[in-house]
């Protein structure tokens, strides 16, 4: 079984109709179980098609979708985690 986390806590600022997307996404693109927790997403597949990469993509398509592309970006956490970190802006003088 592979279990892979994304965490989504900083993702969370942009409301719960974001998150509830990003979970039927997942959902539609895998096929796998997917389980929503307080601060992150968890995807359960039974067999081993889902890679790590694969959902890192997944991930970038999703922010394209809901244009939150230029305020987000997807980086590798720990071991089978996947971390949603919230772009630094430079400010403009």
């Amino acid at each position: 079984m592979v279990k892979i986390k994304i965490d989504i806590s900083e993702l969370k600022s942009e409301g719960d109709e974001t998150i509830k997307e990003l979970t039927d996404f997942l959902r539609e693109k895998t096929g796998a179980n997917v389980e929503k927790t307080a601060d992150d997403v968890t995807v359960k597949s039974e067999e081993q098609g889902i890679s790590k990469q694969y959902l890192r993509v997944l991930l970038r398509k999703f922010l394209h979708k809901t244009e939150l592309k230029d305020y987000f970006r997807v980086i590798g956490g720990k071991e089978n985690t996947l971390v949603i970190k919230e772009k630094k802006i430079p400010e403009e003088e």
